[in-house]
Protein backbone atom coordinates (compact mmCIF):
# COMPACT_ATOMS: atom_id res chain seq x y z
CA UNK A 1 0.00 0.00 0.00
CA UNK A 2 1.19 3.53 -0.79
CA UNK A 3 0.68 5.71 2.29
CA UNK A 4 0.98 9.51 2.32
CA UNK A 5 1.55 11.05 5.76
CA UNK A 6 1.02 14.77 6.38
CA UNK A 7 2.56 16.19 9.54
CA UNK A 8 4.13 19.37 10.84
CA UNK A 9 6.51 17.42 13.08
CA UNK A 10 9.18 14.94 12.01
CA UNK A 11 12.80 14.08 12.89
CA UNK A 12 15.45 15.38 13.25
CA UNK A 13 13.12 17.39 15.48
CA UNK A 14 13.07 16.08 19.04
CA UNK A 15 9.97 15.19 21.00
CA UNK A 16 6.91 12.96 21.01
CA UNK A 17 5.08 14.64 18.10
CA UNK A 18 8.09 14.13 15.82
CA UNK A 19 8.86 10.55 16.71
CA UNK A 20 5.34 9.17 17.03
CA UNK A 21 4.70 9.18 13.29
CA UNK A 22 8.33 8.45 12.45
CA UNK A 23 8.02 5.22 14.41
CA UNK A 24 4.70 4.36 12.77
CA UNK A 25 6.16 5.10 9.33
CA UNK A 26 9.18 2.93 10.06
CA UNK A 27 6.95 0.06 11.21
CA UNK A 28 4.73 0.35 8.13
CA UNK A 29 7.77 0.28 5.85
CA UNK A 30 8.94 -2.81 7.71
CA UNK A 31 5.58 -4.41 6.93
CA UNK A 32 6.11 -3.89 3.19
CA UNK A 33 4.31 -0.59 2.56
CA UNK A 34 5.59 2.48 0.72
CA UNK A 35 5.47 5.52 3.00
CA UNK A 36 5.91 9.14 1.89
CA UNK A 37 5.92 11.91 4.51
CA UNK A 38 5.21 15.53 3.61
CA UNK A 39 6.46 17.94 6.24
CA UNK A 40 8.46 21.12 6.76
CA UNK A 41 12.10 21.74 7.55
CA UNK A 42 13.03 21.00 11.20
CA UNK A 43 12.17 23.86 13.57
CA UNK A 44 10.34 22.35 16.57
CA UNK A 45 12.74 21.39 19.38
CA UNK A 46 15.61 21.27 16.90
CA UNK A 47 19.13 22.31 17.90
CA UNK A 48 20.09 24.58 14.99
CA UNK A 49 23.78 24.29 15.80
CA UNK A 50 23.69 20.51 15.41
CA UNK A 51 21.44 20.30 12.34
CA UNK A 52 22.86 18.88 9.15
CA UNK A 53 23.74 21.58 6.62
CA UNK A 54 21.13 20.26 4.19
CA UNK A 55 18.40 21.57 6.49
CA UNK A 56 19.82 25.10 6.61
CA UNK A 57 19.45 26.07 2.96
CA UNK A 58 17.02 25.77 0.12
CA UNK A 59 13.25 25.63 -0.05
CA UNK A 60 12.66 22.03 -1.14
CA UNK A 61 14.34 18.88 0.13
CA UNK A 62 13.78 15.22 -0.68
CA UNK A 63 15.45 12.58 1.46
CA UNK A 64 15.04 8.98 2.60
CA UNK A 65 15.12 8.02 6.28
CA UNK A 66 15.14 4.27 7.03
CA UNK A 67 13.11 3.55 3.93
CA UNK A 68 10.69 6.46 4.48
CA UNK A 69 10.53 9.01 1.66
CA UNK A 70 10.46 12.49 3.18
CA UNK A 71 9.45 15.56 1.17
CA UNK A 72 10.08 18.92 2.83
CA UNK A 73 9.04 22.47 2.02
CA UNK A 74 10.43 25.36 4.07
CA UNK A 75 8.03 27.25 6.31
CA UNK A 76 7.97 30.96 7.14
CA UNK A 77 10.10 31.67 10.26
CA UNK A 78 7.28 32.94 12.49
CA UNK A 79 7.98 33.40 16.25
CA UNK A 80 5.57 30.73 17.51
CA UNK A 81 6.05 31.58 21.19
CA UNK A 82 3.53 34.37 20.56
CA UNK A 83 0.07 32.72 20.64
CA UNK A 84 -1.40 34.81 17.78
CA UNK A 85 1.54 34.08 15.49
CA UNK A 86 1.47 30.43 16.48
CA UNK A 87 -2.13 30.32 15.29
CA UNK A 88 -1.14 31.97 12.01
CA UNK A 89 1.71 29.47 11.65
CA UNK A 90 -0.81 26.62 11.69
CA UNK A 91 -2.49 28.01 8.58
CA UNK A 92 0.83 28.65 6.85
CA UNK A 93 1.96 25.09 7.59
CA UNK A 94 -1.31 23.71 6.22
CA UNK A 95 -0.85 25.66 2.99
CA UNK A 96 2.75 24.54 2.59
CA UNK A 97 1.89 20.89 3.19
CA UNK A 98 -1.03 21.09 0.76
CA UNK A 99 1.17 22.59 -1.97
CA UNK A 100 3.90 20.00 -1.46
CA UNK A 101 1.39 17.17 -1.26
CA UNK A 102 -0.14 18.10 -4.60
CA UNK A 103 3.03 17.07 -6.40
CA UNK A 104 3.32 13.64 -4.80
CA UNK A 105 2.24 10.89 -7.18
CA UNK A 106 -1.11 9.32 -6.38
CA UNK A 107 -1.20 7.35 -3.14
CA UNK A 108 -3.67 4.82 -1.75
CA UNK A 109 -4.39 6.53 1.57
CA UNK A 110 -3.59 9.76 3.43
CA UNK A 111 -2.86 9.90 7.16
CA UNK A 112 -2.80 13.25 8.99
CA UNK A 113 -1.23 14.13 12.34
CA UNK A 114 -3.25 16.78 14.20
CA UNK A 115 -2.36 19.26 15.65
CA UNK A 116 -2.47 21.47 13.84
CA UNK A 117 -6.06 20.70 12.85
CA UNK A 118 -5.60 22.87 9.77
CA UNK A 119 -3.64 20.05 8.09
CA UNK A 120 -6.93 18.18 8.06
CA UNK A 121 -8.09 20.77 5.50
CA UNK A 122 -4.96 20.08 3.44
CA UNK A 123 -5.75 16.37 3.46
CA UNK A 124 -9.36 16.99 2.48
CA UNK A 125 -8.34 19.04 -0.58
CA UNK A 126 -5.72 16.51 -1.69
CA UNK A 127 -8.23 13.72 -1.10
CA UNK A 128 -10.82 15.42 -3.31
CA UNK A 129 -8.37 16.23 -6.08
CA UNK A 130 -6.74 12.80 -6.15
CA UNK A 131 -9.79 10.71 -5.22
CA UNK A 132 -8.23 8.88 -2.27
CA UNK A 133 -9.45 8.45 1.32
CA UNK A 134 -7.91 10.21 4.30
CA UNK A 135 -7.58 9.34 7.98
CA UNK A 136 -7.02 11.97 10.67
CA UNK A 137 -5.17 11.11 13.87
CA UNK A 138 -6.32 13.51 16.59
CA UNK A 139 -3.74 14.00 19.34
CA UNK A 140 -4.94 17.28 20.90
CA UNK A 141 -8.63 18.21 21.02
CA UNK A 142 -8.32 21.62 19.42
CA UNK A 143 -9.86 24.15 19.90
CA UNK A 144 -11.23 22.86 23.22
CA UNK A 145 -7.80 22.49 24.83
CA UNK A 146 -6.87 26.07 23.88
CA UNK A 147 -10.20 27.32 25.25
CA UNK A 148 -9.65 25.45 28.52
CA UNK A 149 -6.20 27.02 28.91
CA UNK A 150 -7.50 30.52 28.20
CA UNK A 151 -5.26 30.85 25.13
CA UNK A 152 -8.27 31.09 22.80
CA UNK A 153 -11.10 33.30 24.08
CA UNK A 154 -12.20 35.39 21.11
CA UNK A 155 -15.72 34.15 20.35
CA UNK A 156 -15.35 34.73 16.60
CA UNK A 157 -12.15 32.68 16.47
CA UNK A 158 -13.69 30.00 18.68
CA UNK A 159 -16.65 29.72 16.32
CA UNK A 160 -14.37 29.58 13.27
CA UNK A 161 -12.19 26.81 14.72
CA UNK A 162 -15.20 24.82 15.93
CA UNK A 163 -16.65 24.97 12.43
CA UNK A 164 -13.30 23.79 11.05
CA UNK A 165 -13.25 20.98 13.61
CA UNK A 166 -16.72 19.78 12.57
CA UNK A 167 -15.82 20.03 8.89
CA UNK A 168 -12.71 17.88 9.28
CA UNK A 169 -14.48 15.31 11.47
CA UNK A 170 -17.41 14.98 9.08
CA UNK A 171 -15.31 14.71 5.93
CA UNK A 172 -12.54 12.39 7.09
CA UNK A 173 -13.05 8.79 6.04
CA UNK A 174 -11.86 7.66 9.44
CA UNK A 175 -10.58 9.32 12.60
CA UNK A 176 -8.23 7.78 15.13
CA UNK A 177 -7.94 8.90 18.75
CA UNK A 178 -5.85 7.52 21.58
CA UNK A 179 -8.51 7.09 24.26
CA UNK A 180 -12.20 6.44 24.87
CA UNK A 181 -12.76 9.92 26.25
CA UNK A 182 -11.27 11.49 23.13
CA UNK A 183 -13.61 9.40 20.98
CA UNK A 184 -16.62 10.68 22.88
CA UNK A 185 -15.46 14.28 22.41
CA UNK A 186 -14.94 13.82 18.67
CA UNK A 187 -18.37 12.18 18.29
CA UNK A 188 -19.98 15.01 20.27
CA UNK A 189 -18.40 17.45 17.81
CA UNK A 190 -20.05 15.85 14.80
CA UNK A 191 -18.08 12.74 13.83
CA UNK A 192 -20.00 9.55 13.05
CA UNK A 193 -19.29 7.01 15.83
CA UNK A 194 -18.55 4.18 13.39
CA UNK A 195 -15.85 6.32 11.73
CA UNK A 196 -13.90 6.89 14.98
CA UNK A 197 -11.38 4.25 16.05
CA UNK A 198 -9.54 4.17 19.39
CA UNK A 199 -5.91 3.28 18.69
CA UNK A 200 -3.66 4.00 21.69
CA UNK A 201 -0.47 5.89 21.12
CA UNK A 202 2.40 3.50 20.88
CA UNK A 203 5.80 3.35 22.46
CA UNK A 204 8.92 1.71 21.09
CA UNK A 205 9.31 -1.00 23.72
CA UNK A 206 12.63 -2.03 22.17
CA UNK A 207 14.08 1.48 22.26
CA UNK A 208 12.80 2.21 25.79
CA UNK A 209 13.20 -0.74 28.11
CA UNK A 210 14.15 -1.17 31.79
CA UNK A 211 17.80 -0.63 32.75
CA UNK A 212 19.94 0.20 35.79
CA UNK A 213 19.50 3.63 37.40
CA UNK A 214 23.23 4.16 37.95
CA UNK A 215 24.02 4.93 34.34
CA UNK A 216 26.09 7.24 32.14
CA UNK A 217 23.51 10.03 32.35
CA UNK A 218 23.73 10.10 36.16
CA UNK A 219 27.51 10.24 36.03
CA UNK A 220 27.67 12.86 33.29
CA UNK A 221 25.29 15.23 35.10
CA UNK A 222 26.54 14.65 38.62
CA UNK A 223 23.34 13.08 39.97
CA UNK A 224 25.21 10.66 42.23
CA UNK A 225 22.96 8.59 44.52
CA UNK A 226 20.20 11.21 44.65
CA UNK A 227 16.53 10.18 44.61
CA UNK A 228 15.63 11.69 41.23
CA UNK A 229 12.12 12.92 40.46
CA UNK A 230 12.17 13.77 36.77
CA UNK A 231 10.11 15.57 34.17
CA UNK A 232 11.33 15.35 30.57
CA UNK A 233 9.53 17.07 27.74
CA UNK A 234 7.85 20.30 26.69
CA UNK A 235 7.56 22.99 29.34
CA UNK A 236 4.43 24.71 28.11
CA UNK A 237 1.12 26.12 29.32
CA UNK A 238 -0.59 22.74 29.65
CA UNK A 239 2.00 21.11 31.89
CA UNK A 240 1.87 23.57 34.82
CA UNK A 241 5.30 22.72 36.16
CA UNK A 242 4.84 25.40 38.82
CA UNK A 243 3.26 22.68 40.95
CA UNK A 244 6.51 20.68 40.68
CA UNK A 245 8.55 23.65 41.93
CA UNK A 246 6.07 24.18 44.76
CA UNK A 247 6.51 20.53 45.74
CA UNK A 248 10.29 20.94 45.59
CA UNK A 249 9.93 23.90 47.95
CA UNK A 250 7.97 21.75 50.41
CA UNK A 251 10.59 18.99 50.29
CA UNK A 252 13.71 21.12 50.76
CA UNK A 253 14.60 19.33 53.98
CA UNK A 254 15.08 16.04 52.12
CA UNK A 255 18.61 16.67 50.96
CA UNK A 256 18.84 13.54 48.79
CA UNK A 257 15.69 14.29 46.76
CA UNK A 258 16.45 16.04 43.47
CA UNK A 259 13.90 17.40 40.99
CA UNK A 260 15.26 17.10 37.45
CA UNK A 261 13.48 19.12 34.74
CA UNK A 262 14.69 18.34 31.22
CA UNK A 263 13.40 20.11 28.13
CA UNK A 264 12.41 23.45 26.70
CA UNK A 265 9.26 25.45 26.04
CA UNK A 266 7.52 28.77 26.43
CA UNK A 267 7.37 28.49 30.25
CA UNK A 268 10.96 27.45 30.89
CA UNK A 269 12.33 30.94 31.59
CA UNK A 270 9.48 31.58 34.02
CA UNK A 271 10.23 28.30 35.81
CA UNK A 272 13.95 29.05 36.06
CA UNK A 273 13.18 32.48 37.55
CA UNK A 274 10.74 30.99 40.03
CA UNK A 275 13.24 28.34 41.13
CA UNK A 276 15.81 31.07 41.71
CA UNK A 277 13.34 33.22 43.67
CA UNK A 278 12.45 30.25 45.89
CA UNK A 279 16.14 29.38 46.27
CA UNK A 280 15.49 25.81 45.18
CA UNK A 281 18.84 24.08 45.35
CA UNK A 282 17.05 20.73 44.91
CA UNK A 283 15.96 21.57 41.34
CA UNK A 284 18.17 21.02 38.31
CA UNK A 285 17.29 22.21 34.77
CA UNK A 286 18.72 20.67 31.63
CA UNK A 287 18.03 21.57 27.99
CA UNK A 288 16.18 19.28 25.61
CA UNK A 289 18.32 16.20 25.06
CA UNK A 290 18.85 14.15 21.88
CA UNK A 291 16.35 11.34 21.40
CA UNK A 292 18.94 8.67 22.11
CA UNK A 293 19.42 10.12 25.61
CA UNK A 294 15.74 9.94 26.56
CA UNK A 295 15.77 6.33 27.81
CA UNK A 296 18.82 7.15 29.94
CA UNK A 297 16.94 10.05 31.58
CA UNK A 298 14.12 7.68 32.53
CA UNK A 299 16.55 5.01 33.74
CA UNK A 300 18.37 7.56 35.89
CA UNK A 301 15.05 8.52 37.51
CA UNK A 302 13.48 6.94 40.58
CA UNK A 303 10.09 8.48 39.81
CA UNK A 304 8.95 10.16 36.60
CA UNK A 305 6.30 12.88 36.36
CA UNK A 306 3.41 13.47 33.98
CA UNK A 307 1.60 16.75 34.73
CA UNK A 308 -1.34 18.68 33.33
CA UNK A 309 -2.92 21.81 34.75
CA UNK A 310 -6.45 21.82 36.18
CA UNK A 311 -7.88 23.76 33.23
CA UNK A 312 -7.09 20.91 30.84
CA UNK A 313 -10.49 19.25 30.84
CA UNK A 314 -10.02 17.35 27.60
CA UNK A 315 -9.18 13.63 28.13
CA UNK A 316 -5.45 13.80 27.40
CA UNK A 317 -3.04 10.86 27.68
CA UNK A 318 0.46 12.42 27.62
CA UNK A 319 2.85 10.45 25.44
CA UNK A 320 5.52 10.68 28.15
CA UNK A 321 3.27 8.49 30.31
CA UNK A 322 3.72 5.59 27.86
CA UNK A 323 7.49 6.08 27.77
CA UNK A 324 7.69 6.02 31.55
CA UNK A 325 5.71 2.79 31.61
CA UNK A 326 7.94 1.21 28.97
CA UNK A 327 11.07 2.15 30.93
CA UNK A 328 9.91 0.23 34.00
CA UNK A 329 9.78 3.33 36.19
CA UNK A 330 6.85 4.24 38.43
CA UNK A 331 4.57 7.03 37.22
CA UNK A 332 3.54 10.01 39.32
CA UNK A 333 0.77 11.97 37.62
CA UNK A 334 -0.69 15.33 38.58
CA UNK A 335 -3.87 16.01 36.56
CA UNK A 336 -7.66 15.95 36.62
CA UNK A 337 -8.60 12.57 38.03
CA UNK A 338 -11.60 12.03 35.76
CA UNK A 339 -9.51 11.91 32.56
CA UNK A 340 -8.28 9.00 30.46
CA UNK A 341 -4.68 9.09 31.71
CA UNK A 342 -5.60 8.33 35.35
CA UNK A 343 -7.81 5.49 34.09
CA UNK A 344 -4.87 4.07 32.13
CA UNK A 345 -2.59 4.31 35.18
CA UNK A 346 -5.24 2.55 37.26
CA UNK A 347 -5.79 -0.18 34.65
CA UNK A 348 -2.05 -0.83 34.43
CA UNK A 349 -1.47 -0.29 38.18
CA UNK A 350 1.73 1.52 37.26
CA UNK A 351 1.73 4.66 39.37
CA UNK A 352 0.04 7.20 41.60
CA UNK A 353 -2.31 10.00 40.47
CA UNK A 354 -2.97 13.17 42.45
CA UNK A 355 -5.31 16.05 41.71
CA UNK A 356 -3.99 18.70 39.32
CA UNK A 357 -2.23 21.76 40.76
CA UNK A 358 -2.13 20.32 44.29
CA UNK A 359 1.44 20.68 45.54
CA UNK A 360 0.63 19.17 48.95
CA UNK A 361 -0.75 15.95 47.45
CA UNK A 362 2.11 15.76 44.96
CA UNK A 363 4.68 16.18 47.75
CA UNK A 364 3.06 13.44 49.84
CA UNK A 365 2.99 11.06 46.87
CA UNK A 366 6.68 11.71 46.21
CA UNK A 367 7.48 10.92 49.85
CA UNK A 368 5.44 7.72 49.70
CA UNK A 369 7.46 6.49 46.73
CA UNK A 370 10.69 7.79 48.24
CA UNK A 371 10.13 5.66 51.35
CA UNK A 372 8.89 2.49 49.63
CA UNK A 373 11.31 0.98 47.13
CA UNK A 374 9.27 -2.22 46.76
CA UNK A 375 6.22 -0.19 45.74
CA UNK A 376 8.27 1.70 43.15
CA UNK A 377 9.58 -1.54 41.70
CA UNK A 378 6.14 -3.15 41.61
CA UNK A 379 4.53 -0.17 39.83
CA UNK A 380 7.40 0.02 37.37
CA UNK A 381 7.16 -3.68 36.49
CA UNK A 382 3.40 -3.42 36.03
CA UNK A 383 3.80 -0.51 33.64
CA UNK A 384 6.38 -2.34 31.55
CA UNK A 385 4.20 -5.46 31.32
CA UNK A 386 1.19 -3.42 30.23
CA UNK A 387 3.18 -1.50 27.61
CA UNK A 388 4.54 -4.69 26.06
CA UNK A 389 1.10 -6.27 25.79
CA UNK A 390 -0.95 -3.26 24.68
CA UNK A 391 1.16 -0.30 23.54
CA UNK A 392 3.97 -1.64 21.36
CA UNK A 393 4.67 -0.31 17.87
CA UNK A 394 3.94 -3.71 16.37
CA UNK A 395 0.45 -3.93 17.88
CA UNK A 396 -0.54 -0.40 16.87
CA UNK A 397 0.96 -0.59 13.35
CA UNK A 398 -1.18 -3.66 12.66
CA UNK A 399 -4.29 -1.76 13.72
CA UNK A 400 -3.48 1.13 11.39
CA UNK A 401 -2.78 -1.31 8.58
CA UNK A 402 -6.24 -2.86 9.03
CA UNK A 403 -7.90 0.55 9.20
CA UNK A 404 -6.18 1.68 5.98
CA UNK A 405 -7.37 -1.45 4.18
CA UNK A 406 -10.93 -0.76 5.36
CA UNK A 407 -10.79 2.89 4.28
CA UNK A 408 -9.40 1.96 0.91
CA UNK A 409 -12.13 -0.63 0.44
CA UNK A 410 -14.84 1.85 1.42
CA UNK A 411 -13.71 4.48 -1.06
Amino acid sequence: MRILILTKYFPPEIGAPSHLFYELSESLVGRGHQVTVVTGFPTYNADKDKLDRKYKKGVLLSETMNGIKVERLRELPLPTKIPVLKGLDHFVVALIIFLRGLFIKKQDIILVYSPPLTIGLSAYLISQLKKIPFVVNIQDLFPQNAIDLGILNNRHLVRMFEQMERFVYRNADYITVHSRGNKQHVVNKGAEPEKVEVVPNWVDTEFIKPADRMNRFRREHGLGEEFVVSFAGTMGYSQNLDVVLESADRLKEYKDVLFLLVGDGVKKEHLERKAEELNLENVKFLPMQPRECYPEILHASDVSLATLRREVRTPVVPSKLLSIMSSGRSVLASMNLDGDAPRLIEDANCGICVEADNADELSQAILRLYRDQSLREKLGKNGRDYAEKNLSRKVCAKRYESLFAKAKGDY
